[in-house]
């Protein structure tokens, strides 16, 4: 608790005012603090009411990193259209709700990025199957799945696996550059390092990465970390729920 308390000290520190949201959060049990501007769910307290998580590059030890607005590609990133989120009912997201979290958590990704790609790869169809023979609900190549150990990728929650630890990788080589890292699980790596590390000219690349920005809402991998009174280092997920 001392260590929650210590946090949302912090993070009063950076809400702008006035504004109309409210500041949710809790502390997991590796330490890692959750921020939203609404109840995610039960573990979700209440911090501030009428405050906002601001956008900011660095505070102290604390980096917030904001998400785009739910439905518009982010305008500041250049050459993507703008685009609407795809529009998936909640039915059929249900059978792998619980499936993509548990994913998520093993690959220490965000499930609502998970989410949002499977939307745009598959609709969460998961016997998908592409022109070219990208399988499943991400939509992974054979290969692909090869290179990181999975062959079943008729099987959803492997299908997932395989997607996620190339995610992972992608994450890692470009540095969290996300527009970068699905312009290459789009096109490949190898597409984004020709072009100078920039989202490839493709058409079909930078209509995928600007859906796939528009249906993510949630946050990042912990951006940002803080020591609590005893010295130890917390990291920090902000997860706001509109634009910052």
């Amino acid at each position: 608790m001392t260590r929650f308390l210590l946090l949302f000290a912090t993070v009063a520190a950076l809400s702008s005012v006035p504004a109309r949201a409210e500041i949710w959060g809790y502390v997991d049990e590796d330490g890692r603090a959750h921020l939203a501007e609404r109840q995610l769910d039960a573990r979700y307290q209440l911090f501030q009411k009428g405050g906002s998580l601001k956008r900011e590059d660095a505070v102290d030890d604390v980096v917030i990193v904001g998400k785009t607005r739910q439905g518009v590609a982010p305008g500041d990133v250049a050459g993507l259209p703008r685009v609407a989120a795809p529009h998936i009912s909640a039915s059929r997201k249900a059978p792998y709700r619980e499936m993509i979290a548990r994913v998520a958590r093993e690959h220490r990704l965000d499930p609502e990025l998970l989410h949002a790609i499977v939307s745009v790869e598959s609709g969460y169809q998961s016997a998908a199957l592409s022109p070219k023979g990208a399988v499943g609900l991400m939509q992974v190549m054979p290969a692909t799945g090869e290179r990181f150990g999975v062959t079943e990728l008729s099987d959803p929650r492997q299908n997932l696996k395989a997607g996620a630890r190339y995610l992972k990788f992608l994450l890692t080589a470009f540095n969290g550059n996300l527009p970068l890292v699905l312009a290459a699980y789009n096109a490949g790596e190898g597409a984004v390092q020709k072009y100078n590390n920039r989202i490839p000219p493709y058409p079909e690349t930078r209509d995928y990465v600007a859906k796939v920005l528009a249906s993510y809402r949630g946050g990042a991998e912990p951006s940002g970390a803080l020591r609590d009174a005893g010295g130890k280092r917390m990291r920090v997920v902000i997860q706001p729920d509109r634009a910052l």
